[in-house]
């Protein structure tokens, strides 16, 4: 086997990159930000002021820093670029248009997946940090703008979740935030009987969805669901076996 060098490149085997907000908070096991969610290395980057109040008031201010955030990441080796907020959906159309690689940067991307998986008259419940800053602006960015489909619960007035995530005061209490969400998918559920399957927007809850599907008995899409399918499409391994 020969290898080559790639310009610029000072470090290999990592094929997924994630742009990272400016945000600082515990970013558990299970989390976008935590490495070790993953049994595939994962290369980060940060935007300097790309913080999350600019995200839930939906600023496209910093789209030069976030497209050169890309650039570097791609420079770096990755195959595949993804982020740790579902809002950066704000950015998604430019990434993918300019950057010549895949790029999925919000969770939301997964709802019309979703939708042709359950039956045309059930809902699909998303779990948000933010509901009035989950627009239909925002899911049209997505192609998940499916008003008569979709049904939402925040979890900004949580006082854990809103704590640990929101105000970023620097403490998390995972027991507490686990039942904030809990709640918040046993709610829907039983708002809408018929919601068939449970998306987790943002990038801090994959941590809780064995929790909630415990509770709702429901299929639990999230952030690191979608991380490793498109994993599992940029880096294909030959298959092993016996028969």
């Amino acid at each position: 086997m020969i290898y080559k060098k790639r310009p610029g490149q000072v470090s290999y085997g990592e094929p997924v990159g994630i742009i990272l907000l400016d945000s600082e908070a515990p970013y558990i096991p299970g989390d976008v930000a935590n490495a070790t969610t993953y049994d595939f290395p994962v290369r980060f980057q940060r935007i300097s002021g790309l913080t999350v109040e600019k995200m839930m008031n939906h600023d496209t201010s910093l789209l030069e820093a976030v497209l050169r955030a890309g650039e570097v990441l791609k420079k770096e080796g990755v195959r595949a670029i993804t982020s740790d907020c579902g809002f950066m959906a704000l950015y998604q159309q430019t990434l993918a248009e300019k950057l010549d690689l895949p790029v999925f940067l919000s969770s939301l991307l997964q709802i019309p997946f979703i939708k042709q998986l359950t039956p045309k008259d059930s809902k699909i419940g998303i779990i948000t940090a933010n509901k009035s800053s989950l627009t239909r602006e925002i899911l049209a960015l997505c192609d998940a703008d499916i008003s008569e489909r979709i049904v939402i619960e925040g979890l900004e007035k949580s006082p854990h979740f809103s704590s640990a995530f929101l105000k970023e005061e620097g403490t998390l209490d995972t027991v507490k935030v686990e039942e904030e969400v809990v709640e918040a998918a046993v709610k829907l559920q039983k708002d809408y009987p018929n919601m068939k399957s449970v998306l987790l927007e943002c990038s801090v809850l994959p941590p809780y969805a064995s929790a909630v599907q415990k509770a709702t008995g429901l299929p639990v899409f999230d952030f690191v669901t979608m991380i490793r399918y498109v994993h599992s499409a940029v880096v294909r391994e030959k298959s092993s076996g016996h028969m």
